[in-house]
């Protein structure tokens, strides 16, 4: 498992990948090598790192990056970027857990409808089908009786 939770197979390369040292990522972020470092060290942007403990960059750790960068210069500080990064995070686990309960959901509700239609199914095997002869179209006048 890497340090985001999920297995990965380690010759396939995805956005999650960590392939950049820190002078291409600070290169294709536009920023400078020690400005990583230190938004590495305030928990801001966290690369994998190498057994030599060098910092990897995936290509989200790039964009996440440009992302930090654009805060900032909208004049957001660094705890401001952080806390609107863990409530990004945390939005996206939350849709997820939504998308997961309502694939749960949805599993429950045909697998109900099927038991029912079962269900109804053997009713109908069972019943005798019933004709009424009555005439429903019968009108009955209704008059209470006069006390004197």
């Amino acid at each position: 498992m890497d340090g985001r939770g999920a297995r990965r197979n380690p010759y396939e390369l995805t956005d999650e990948s960590p392939v950049y040292v820190i002078s291409v990522a600070a290169q294709l972020s536009g920023l400078h090598p020690q400005t990583l470092r230190q938004y590495d060290r305030l928990g801001l942007v966290c690369p994998d790192r190498t057994a030599g403990r060098g910092r990897r960059y995936s290509a989200r750790d790039i964009e996440l990056l440009r992302q930090v960068q654009q805060l900032s210069q909208d004049g957001i500080n660094l705890a401001g970027i952080k806390r609107i990064i863990e409530l990004e995070n945390q939005v996206a686990a939350l849709q997820a857990r939504v998308a997961e309960l309502q694939s749960g959901l949805e599993g429950a509700a045909a697998a109900m409808r099927q038991r029912e239609a079962a269900v109804h199914a053997s009713y109908r095997r069972d019943l005798v089908p019933y004709e009424d002869v009555r005439q429903t179209s019968a009108l009955v006048v209704w008059r209470p009786k006069r006390q004197d």
